[in-house]
């Protein structure tokens, strides 16, 4: 693990520079080569390798809050896909937000648990060279699930210094790590395995038990070359998912405490991929190409005793696919007239074979089915996009996508079974002005969409009683929004960028997988604006402070009330990074996350959750590394997540009580970190 050292000219963003003379494009490059392309968009961020591995972190996915407004979250055990948070929506485990992995998929459509499930526990820290960080439907070659925001992770060719560390901590976390690379016949080998134990604060320990290994072969460059790529990932957990209020007010359960000690998972994901790319001073061509076998088995109880009061509410879900793919760009850098452009066109392809299930079960042991589905989706996107340089100080980005989906499900109710197809297409504009002593201004528009389950565009009839009718629903769903932004270095030392955005989307139609039904929702819109801010005063300090505000409210007249149950408003973070490339380092890093209204006419509503994380450490001469995190400094008793809905404890009325069920910020811990460079 690289120590906390921001370099001089390190920033959460890349950023504009000083007017030049004469009209000059940026050196072309292939996006996620490591050489972010110049930004579209104020709220575009490039997150570099230092700053992924300078903030301490309780889980892996937690690396990717260093996009502006973006929170992430654990209701369950350490193994199921984490909540995310983006500009006002609460993502569920993926929905609206894309992410990506070396090129890979990480949102899984037609899930069993939910749409757009993006478990991303594999993510290995260490091997992360950057992250690109996009929000808002302006970008022609980002498509199904990126309409709040789209994160793109490449892993590195090559370490820099290969690794050994050990880390121990609070709460019985073990974690070992390993990470090598070697030239083999004129290209590189780079190997890396993980392990991972962790038990948790619970009265059930989470018994998490998780292995994670990667293996490369490269040769060349990002943007000259090629790489084969082989992921291996599997993890088993027991899960404290969220409880009751009344449960822990009464004294049933403390805090720590579940209402049933059988729910857990295990999930399992391996991969193999390739990247082939080749540019000269006028054109750049990348090829990706990867095969995804996944799996995953949860079992939850969320009401306990509302519909079955004596066996208990338990039910799994099931998901086992098969994922193959292929993404192809090419980008030319020409003239018109004379004026410089560089123009991409390009393809995405994708297609999962997918049996899911959804069963009634008492401990873990399967009693009824619910539904039992085989599905086949395939998709197609298409999509250019040229920007034009007009002066030396104004240049636009106009791009269009089309993307096409069919697909077919088999159920085992057979009123659920049939086809469906969908079309859409997604115009897309920016214009942006500067630089201007250090500032660029960005004007961004566009259309996106996200994909519904293909088993809410097929079903009739409710798969519980195979009998109540059910509307079908769209299987695309359109969003568009725009954004306003500024991006500026004139104040030496400080790069800054503020964006003024609006969303508004269909319909948030979403397939609730703990009923297997679709839930229909209502037209939304959100506003809000973004602030990022990144201070380097000195070569060995450096401070971030970032603050998103959103208002989220659904757009049609409802007596039940115009909020968004779970849409957050307020979000914020404040850090300090210390520390040369040896020596002492350290990091202090606060998290704010403000309110929630929990139904649609705000009378509940959640708290606030604000965590500050620390870590201190010191690197030797001779690449020995020791470091300290502390998570939850001050010993938070917040939320991780909170929610309002009916359930049912032994003894209540039948019809159950509604009540905030929660789940709780773990406690104050220590993980000590020993690791060896070479």
């Amino acid at each position: 693990m690289a120590v906390a050292c921001l370099a001089a000219g390190s920033a959460r963003a890349q950023t504009p520079g000083p007017a030049s003379t004469s009209v000059v494009l940026p050196t072309l490059t292939i996006a996620g080569s490591g050489d972010a392309p110049p930004p579209a968009a104020a709220s575009e961020q490039t997150v570099t390798r230092e700053q992924v591995l300078a903030d301490p972190v309780a889980r892996p996915a937690e690396i990717l809050e260093a996009a502006t407004g973006l929170i992430v979250t654990q209701h369950s055990g350490e193994g199921k896909a984490n909540q995310y948070f983006l500009r006002g929506f609460n993502l569920d485990h993926g929905t609206d937000l894309a992410i990506t992995v070396d090129g890979m998929p990480v949102n899984m459509r037609t899930h069993g648990h939910g749409q757009g499930y993006a478990d991303i526990n594999f993510l290995i820290p260490e091997l992360v060279q950057s992250i690109r960080v996009r929000k808002g439907p302006y970008f022609a070659d980002e498509g199904d699930f990126s309409s709040a925001g789209a994160i793109r992770i490449d892993y590195l060719d090559r370490m820099p210094k290969n690794v050994a560390e050990v880390t121990l901590g609070s709460f019985g976390y073990r974690r070992g790590l390993a990470a090598a690379s070697a030239p083999v016949n004129g290209g590189t080998v780079l190997t890396a395995v993980e392990g991972n134990t962790y038990n948790g604060p619970w009265a059930t320990p989470d018994d998490v038990r998780k292995i994670n290994g990667v293996v490369r072969y490269s040769q060349g460059t990002a943007s000259d070359g090629f790489s084969v790529t082989g992921m291996a990932y599997a993890n088993r957990w027991n899960s404290t998912d969220q409880i009751a209020q009344r449960a822990v007010t009464s004294g049933l359960i403390d805090r720590f405490g579940t209402l049933d000690p059988t729910d857990g998972g295990d999930a399992s994901r391996y991969s193999l991929s390739g990247r082939w790319s080749t540019s000269t001073d006028t054109s750049a061509t990348k090829v990706e190409a990867y095969a995804i076998r996944a799996h995953m088995r949860l079992f939850n109880n969320f009401t306990y005793y509302l519909d079955d009061p004596v066996n208990g509410d338990q039910f799994s879900q099931s998901d086992d696919r098969s994922v193959l793919g292929l993404n192809a760009s090419h980008t030319i850098k020409g003239r018109l007239g004379a004026f410089d452009t560089e123009t991409m066109v390009g393809i995405q392809t994708r297609y999962d074979d997918i049996h899911v299930g959804l069963y009634n079960t008492v401990q873990r042991q399967i009693t009824s089915t619910t539904r039992d589905d085989h599905v086949k989706e395939g998709s197609v996107g298409l999509y250019g996009q040229s920007m034009v340089r007009w002066t030396d100080w104004l240049r636009t980005v106009v791009g269009l996508r089309y993307d096409r989906y069919d697909g077919r499900v088999d159920s085992d109710t057979p009123e659920n079974s049939g086809n469906a197809a969908a079309w859409i297409a997604s115009p897309k504009a920016s214009v942006i002005f500067g630089p201007f002593a250090g500032t660029e201004l960005f004007l961004n528009a566009g259309r996106g969409f996200h994909s519904n389950d293909l088993r809410g565009a097929t079903i009739t009839v409710d798969p519980s009683d195979k009998v109540t009718p059910l509307l079908r629903v769209p299987l695309l769903v359109r969003s568009q929004g725009a954004e306003v932004g500024l991006r500026t270095r004139a104040i030496p030392n400080l790069e800054s960028s503020i964006a003024v955005f609006v969303l508004d989307y269909a319909s948030e139609l979403l397939f609730v997988g703990d009923a297997g039904t679709t839930e229909p929702s209502r037209p939304s819109r959100r506003f809000g604006v973004e602030w990022t801010n990144h201070y380097q005063p000195l070569r060995w300090l450096g401070f971030d402070a970032d603050l998103a505000y959103t208002r989220a409210r659904f757009t049609d007249d409802d007596p039940a009330g115009n909020d968004i149950p779970g849409a957050p408003a307020a979000v914020a973070s404040a850090s300090v990074v210390v520390g040369y490339e040896t020596g002492w380092f350290g990091t202090v890093k606060l998290r704010y996350f403000g309110p929630r209204p929990l139904v649609e006419d705000g009378s509940v509503r959640s708290g606030a959750t604000t965590l500050v994380n620390a870590r201190l450490g010191y690197k030797f001469d001779n690449g020995l590394r020791i470091q300290l995190d502390a998570l939850n400094l001050f010993n938070s008793q917040a939320s991780q997540i909170d929610y309002y809905y009916t359930s049912r404890l032994p003894g209540e009325p039948a019809a159950g009580v509604a009540d905030v069920h929660f789940h709780p910020v773990e406690p104050f811990a220590l993980r000590l970190t020993a690791a060896a460079t070479f």
